[in-house]
């Protein structure tokens, strides 16, 4: 046993389980101590994988089941920041609908643990474990508003359809083990690579069943039924901790199992990466134009802007090349992170303008909104001009390093859908400038006073809102850490 690579794992399961004594034998209705022991928890924990980032090794733990690489440590300390975000916004929401209860937080600590063993999972079974730990800590917080009609309605949609999820990727995990006779990942590459003795027909059939579980997972379409309802119905609060940091984890296991296990089934799982992106951004860009319900609108945007995630992990093997792997990873992985910044500030940003008894979820509900609070606007129209791509935001860098990985390979289908790509993003920054449209331009429906909300929230939005700009003309950085984390994945 090699404990030490687990040991942001282990601290976290302690920092858990320390959050719910603290919350337990707390008074504070406010519920400030589990909070700021949360938070600590959460940012030790960041510190220790980031360390380990930074020592840039490979290493294996745990008999084989666990790697230790650049990549997962980064994402997991990306999902890490995000959940503390998440947390720092949802607090005074919380609070106002009288859902500040300890379980939230120690569930949503449960939730991250399960991601960080996703993202360093190097077995079908560690894989399945991550996931369910997660899986199963947001559908609960998911019900956890048990007297609000609706939102029971989206955890019971979540808890269902994530439910079918898992079973297609456990279902293909199973055959993908009955055709290679191993659980451990870089074993399956290997023996895939040597093709010695493996039944093609049940791998073929077990590779449609991954991508199929991990489509659910990523919401690609045509997986993608349950996320406008969930998002619409569950909390904003659950909303962005379903929307955010799970992402990296999806992002890790489709980096795990499709290229460090099936690399060399890469022909079949691309094409197949392929249908789901083009599918997700023509249903996720035109569906948003319908929609009146901003989080509703903000889930068939989550759909399309997996569509250009898709697009960069399928552009990484041309024939038999895989010499643009590590770029076209690197972007996809790289979009990841620019679509979850983002995302924190415009859920951040919903809450934030809620009050008790009233949500601010319509798009007519920002009507106006330049005339009671220009910051609160501005902040606002620039997390939707970086969905939407316009420069010089991280929106706009992060699908030009996508599409610039498409280009690249020289190949016309590539090159055909990279133009397919942009003219769905056109179509995209319709409903996003709507939005700009309404808080500037349009006459207030509703009569409600100034803002006054908490300003410790109100810093950290402002901030968000800053790195987002910041993050988009030097975006240099940033794409190389995702590139030397991947490439460091790959080589080990």
């Amino acid at each position: 046993m090699n404990w030490p690579v687990i040991y942001p794992e282990i601290w976290l399961l302690l920092a858990a389980c320390g959050v719910l004594l603290i919350d337990l034998y707390s008074r504070d209705a406010g519920r400030r101590p589990t909070f700021w022991a949360s938070q600590i928890g959460i940012a030790v924990f960041v510190a220790l994988q980031l360390n380990d980032y930074l020592a840039g090794t490979a290493a294996y733990g745990m008999g084989g089941m666990v790697v230790v690489d650049p990549m997962g440590r980064l994402l997991a300390a990306f999902g890490g920041l995000a959940t503390m975000l998440t947390l720092a916004y949802a607090q005074p929401t919380l609070a106002a609908r009288e859902m500040l209860k300890g379980e939230f937080y120690t569930l949503t600590l449960f939730s991250l643990l399960g991601i960080s063993v996703m993202c360093s999972a190097n077995n079908f079974l560690v894989v399945y474990l991550g996931l369910e730990l997660m899986s199963l800590s947001l559908y609960a917080l998911g019900a956890l508003r048990r007297d609000h009609a609706v939102a029971t309605e989206g955890a019971m949609k979540y808890f269902v359809l994530g439910a079918l999820a898992s079973g297609f990727l456990l279902y293909g995990l199973s055959m993908m083990y009955g055709a290679t006779g191993t659980l451990e990942i870089t074993k399956v590459f290997e023996r895939i690579s040597a093709n010695h003795e493996i039944n093609q027909g049940v791998l073929v059939f077990g590779v449609v069943f991954v991508v199929a579980g991990l489509g659910f997972k990523l919401a690609a379409v045509p997986f993608h039924m349950w996320v406008p309802d969930v998002y619409q119905g569950v909390p904003t609060s659950v909303t962005l901790l379903i929307g955010g940091a799970p992402k990296f984890a999806a992002f890790a296991i489709t980096i795990r199992l499709l290229v460090e296990g099936m690399l060399g089934l890469a022909v079949e799982w691309q094409q197949m990466l392929l249908v789901l992106a083009v599918g997700s951004l023509a249903v996720g860009n035109l569906a948003a134009i319908a929609q009146t319900n901003l989080k509703r609108m903000l889930a068939y945007s989550t759909i399309g802007q997996i569509g250009f995630v898709l697009l960069g992990l399928a552009s990484g093997v041309v024939g038999t090349q895989t010499s643009a792997a590590g770029n076209a990873y690197s972007s996809a992985m790289f979009y990841v992170v620019a679509y979850v910044l983002t995302t924190l500030g415009t859920f951040g940003l919903i809450m934030f303008l809620s009050s008790q008894g009233y949500e601010s979820e319509q798009i007519e509900d920002f009507a106006g909104l330049s005339r009671r609070s220009p910051w609160v606007a501005g902040v606002m129209s620039i997390f939707m001009f970086s969905l939407a791509g316009v420069p010089p935001f991280i929106g706009f860098f992060a699908k030009l390093a996508v599409l610039q990985a498409m280009i690249v390979t020289s190949q016309p289908l590539y090159i055909d859908l990279a133009i397919v790509a942009v003219l769905f993003s056109l179509v995209g920054a319709y409903y996003y400038l709507r939005v700009v449209k309404v808080m500037w331009f349009d006459e207030p429906t509703q009569t409600r006073g100034p803002l006054v909300r908490p300003q410790g929230v109100a810093l950290l939005l402002a901030l968000n809102g800053v790195a987002v700009l910041v993050l988009g003309p030097f975006s240099g950085g940033l794409l190389a850490m995702c590139r030397d984390a991947i490439v460091k994945a790959l080589a080990s």
